[in-house]
């Protein structure tokens, strides 16, 4: 004879359901937003140009600011961490949606739905589907994301890059200190609920963006990475 579901399991089923919507609605969402190409958009509408054929070829604002758009570099590196900063609070809006429907306990915790929306907002702006996959270097989208999901390890970390960058004059430099010590600042400042995964998603955005800068590290080591500010030998 088949068992009959007790109310317990079918409410556990549903709960999993639920869990499982709200998850891939999380990632579509923050990855879309994080695949915004604002860099590319705004050089292409304002100076009708491809900013992957000029300088670096990145999308980001360094890449902007550095082919002489201060104002549209400024620009990128708003709309970037604000696409990072809306990906987080879409996650945090799902948990309290989900928690408000009662398919979920209150105990389980938002901040890993923070996580996994700030994973994918950053994971998209690296890996645009728009543009072939080959995105930016997400320090600007990860600020985004950190400031709301851990904002003062967020603004502790962009102090350092701040101290970095006015000492060393290496925008790269300062982004790849910046990431690493993130991480850090998270485990200090951090109160309360800290879930595995939540730490996870910090310590894997970190070295995601260490690793797109690996052409930087190369030149930094070689002594022949570009100071910001410096010109170029024509």
């Amino acid at each position: 004879m088949h068992r009959t579901p007790a109310p317990s399991d079918a409410f556990h089923l549903l709960n999993s359901i639920v869990m499982l919507v709200a998850s891939l609605l999380i990632v579509a969402l923050s990855y879309l937003l994080g695949s915004i190409p604002s860099g590319y958009l705004l050089v292409r509408i304002f100076r009708k140009q491809d900013i992957r054929s000029v300088g670096s070829g990145n999308i980001g604002a360094t890449n902007v600011l550095r082919s002489g758009g201060k104002g549209l570099g400024a620009a990128t590196f708003i709309i970037d961490m604000l696409k990072g900063s809306i990906a987080v609070w879409v996650g945090a809006l799902v948990w309290a949606g989900v928690v408000l429907v009662g398919h979920v306990a209150p105990a389980t915790s938002m901040r890993n739905f923070e996580a996994l929306a700030a994973l994918f907002a950053v994971l998209g702006h690296m890996f645009p589907v728009w543009l072939g996959f080959k995105g930016g270097k997400g320090v600007a989208t990860g600020f985004g994301v950190f400031l709301v999901a851990a904002p003062w390890a967020a603004l502790a970390a962009i102090s350092v890059f701040a101290v970095v960058l006015a000492l060393s004059r290496y925008v790269s430099l300062a982004s790849i200190l910046g990431a690493a010590s993130f991480p850090l600042f998270a485990w200090i400042t951090v109160q309360g609920d800290r879930p595995p995964f939540f730490i996870a998603v910090q310590i894997a955005v970190a070295l995601l963006i260490l690793v797109k800068h690996h052409q930087n590290i190369r030149r930094l080591l070689a002594g022949t990475e570009s100071r910001f500010g410096a010109k170029k030998p024509t």
